[in-house]
């Protein structure tokens, strides 16, 4: 799966492994740890997830913007890094009688976040020559090193949890976790060096010769396609991070209670079923391509929020069979099925629209696009917290329906931009 990949890639592949190992530990537990400790009450704890997250994606827009105009990738990406880490660190010391050292750290963990996220994806793009056709798949890949990353941090969180009795403690590891992601991007930095701020083979984009970039007319049509794919991801990225909330709620109160799973633990299946699907979708996309069927970027997206609207469907099943009851009656299994369903979506639509924005985005401002993917993102997870405050006041298959409806909109709306979206694709 990696013939005809550069070297880079897997040193990005592990520096994401363990960045994302830090924050999906740290988010395994960010609901619970606010439930447990501070006592909120589901409305409260929706407006401070639901705002985190979507400050946490919303600053990559401006760490774009800096690493494209002053700092340059790598440079951006360390000082992201170390900040995020110092976040972590902070959080493991807060605790109820220091509330202020809680909000400090979310605080310092969006700056850290907002300098780093994006910029590695771009890395990742630039390894690439400009008309690759293997970036797609590069980018699947990069996503398997997103997903071991975050299926391993549920399990890290438990054990942690269990052991020391007190979530502080996977808060701690979040810290450790981004000081190794830090050491592996500095000792293996020969590897991608040639793509920092190089849109193609190391070459700087502020020195590209005028003549060489692209019309105000493409650059203008360019970003109106990318503008048209943040707007419609709005509603994946406000259903899929349901599982730290709504999805984790269910696990707590809908689903039988078992030794083995517990409400944080059911987040690993996502990343669990990314590993083993993803070589999977990476061989049928090869077998579309070889015969001349492969779907466009822009029509995989609108497939991934189709299937997505499938999995919300799943737990509008589950709830009519007794999840509304919040009765702990529930099998685990309508969790693992949605989860399952929802990753395929997942597969389809995230990995495929940061090779998107790769493609798509202007040479001169490609982390400033990129950053536009994530502040999407960003969107959808602050309606994720927005819409998760109505979990307990809806009846649960009121809720997932809203869910189900936008998502089947969105694809619609995929369905029918897509011949624009794709022009933009082909003229990249």
């Amino acid at each position: 799966m990696l013939k005809n990949h550069p070297k880079g890639l897997m040193t990005l592949f592990f520096t994401e492994m363990w960045e994302r190992f830090g924050f999906y530990t740290m988010l395994a537990v960010f609901v619970l740890y606010m439930d447990e400790v501070f006592g909120w009450d589901d409305s409260v704890k929706g407006g401070i997830y639901g705002m985190f997250l979507a400050l946490v994606y919303f600053t990559p827009i401006a760490g774009g913007w800096i690493a494209d105009r002053f700092l340059g990738y790598r440079r951006t990406i360390l000082i992201g890094g170390a900040v995020l880490g110092a976040g972590y660190a902070l959080l493991a010391l807060s605790g109820k009688d220091s509330l202020w050292l809680f909000y400090t750290a979310l605080g310092v963990m969006v700056i850290g976040n907002g300098l780093f996220k994006a910029n590695i994806s771009v890395l990742v793009g630039n390894l690439y020559e400009p008309d690759s056709k293997f970036k797609d798949v590069g980018y699947n890949i990069f996503y398997m090193g997103i997903n071991l990353g975050a299926f391993v941090a549920p399990l890290a969180a438990t054990w942690l949890h269990a052991h020391f009795g007190s979530y502080n403690a996977a808060f701690g590891a979040a810290a450790v976790g981004m000081l190794l992601s830090l050491l592996v991007f500095e000792v293996f930095k020969r590897n991608y060096m040639h793509g920092d701020n190089g849109q193609a083979a190391g070459e700087s984009a502020h020195d590209k010769p005028d003549e060489e970039r692209a019309s105000p007319e493409k650059e203008r049509g360019q970003i109106m396609a990318l503008g048209i794919i943040f707007l419609i991801v709005i509603f994946f990225w406000m259903s899929f991070h349901q599982n730290g909330f709504a999805l984790t709620l269910f696990a707590k109160r809908s689903v039988v209670v078992h030794d083995l799973l517990r409400p944080e633990t059911y987040q690993t299946f996502n990343p669990l079923f990314i590993l083993f699907l993803t070589p999977l979708v990476v061989m049928f996309f090869n077998w579309l391509r070889a015969r001349g069927k492969e779907p466009s970027s822009p029509a995989k997206i609108g497939i991934g929020m189709f299937i997505s609207a499938l999995a919300m469907v799943i737990m509008i099943v589950a709830s009519f069979m007794g999840g509304d009851a919040d009765a702990n009656n529930m099998s685990p299994m309508w969790l693992v099925s949605t989860y399952f369903v929802i990753t395929i979506g997942e597969l389809f639509l995230s990995p495929m629209g940061l090779s998107f924005v790769s493609k798509v985005a202007p040479a001169r401002m490609r982390g400033l696009m990129m950053g536009g993917w994530f502040g999407a993102t960003a969107v959808g997870n602050y309606l994720s917290g927005f819409i998760g405050k109505f979990y307990s006041q809806l009846p649960h298959h009121v809720f997932f329906g809203i869910l189900t409806v936008l998502l089947i909109a969105s694809a619609l709306m995929v369905r029918l931009m897509l011949d624009r979206l794709k022009r933009a694709s082909d003229g990249a």
